[in-house]
């Protein structure tokens, strides 16, 4: 099963490693270094056109992924748990 974030772009759901509202969770040194990391290092990718309200996690052991996404965490836990993946 896939994941759509917007803008034709998808992820599976066995990479994704967390959902994250964005204005609530860059409150945190942490994240937002995490953020700048991943953004230096050219693993963010934009799924959105207006600015993001949320970013998704996914990979695989140290090679991570960011996907920035105008849909709300909120709209984006709601699909995944319309979604059996079980």
């Amino acid at each position: 099963m896939y994941l759509h974030l917007g803008q034709s772009v998808m992820v599976h759901h066995s990479d994704i490693i967390g959902i994250f509202d964005l204005d609530n969770a860059s409150w945190a040194y942490k994240t937002r270094e995490f953020l700048d990391r991943a953004e230096e290092e050219g693993r963010v990718i934009s799924a959105c056109d207006d600015l993001p309200r949320s970013f998704v996690v996914t990979g695989h052991g140290e090679k991570t992924t960011v996907y920035l996404s105008q849909l709300s965490s909120a709209a984006l836990t709601g699909r995944v748990e319309r979604n059996s993946f079980e």
